[in-house]
């Protein structure tokens, strides 16, 4: 993902890591020595870095005083958490009874060839990451997709173009894609 470089100011510029560190140094100071502790800083951390790298690990490690392995195995455990980078938009396609029943899979498949990456990767641009679910909860709307936080109902493998285009516009809005979405 290309981003436009301001050369009047550093107000633009992406934070190293080093100030990401020193962020989230900051915000998990409040969470030392609290219970249940461990989830809320990793949801921060992801928040901050967009992944979760060892290195986040290990000071979350510290921080907290949790084992390493306490913190990978919940890390491993929810499906939320990703230790690699993840695209601009994360697509979710349910592969749940009714989604797959009703065409979850070839749904998964057209999006599969229209990125050509497969499930667990992103996109050479940095655009899109795929990933499958098992359910949304959204049944009667099946096969659902959810492309970040934008839930994406009945769809068919002929319309996959179509809703990913609505994500590849820079131009457009959240607000143009809560309208056009079906």
């Amino acid at each position: 993902m290309k981003k436009e470089k301001c050369h009047s100011c550093s107000c633009c510029a992406e934070p190293s890591e080093r100030e990401l560190m020193k962020r989230l140094d900051k915000i998990l100071a409040g969470y030392k020595d609290k219970e249940g502790a461990l989830i809320p800083a990793l949801q921060i951390a992801q928040g901050i870095f967009g992944y979760l790298p060892e290195p986040v690990l290990k000071k979350i490690c510290v921080l907290l005083n949790k084992s390493y392995s306490e913190v990978a195995g919940v890390v491993s455990f929810y499906s939320f958490f990703s230790t690699t980078p993840r695209g601009r938009h994360l697509i979710r396609v349910c592969l749940g009874t009714a989604c797959y029943v009703r065409g979850g899979k070839p749904v998964l498949e057209a999006i599969k060839h229209s990125l050509g990456i497969d499930v667990g990767e992103t996109t050479p641009d940095g655009l899109f990451t795929l990933e499958v679910a098992r359910c949304f909860g959204a049944c009667g709307l099946a096969p659902v997709i959810t492309v970040d936080e934008t839930v994406h109902q009945r769809v068919r493998a002929a319309r996959v173009n179509e809703i990913l285009d609505l994500y590849r516009s820079p131009k457009k809005r959240s607000s143009d894609v809560r309208r056009n979405r079906k």
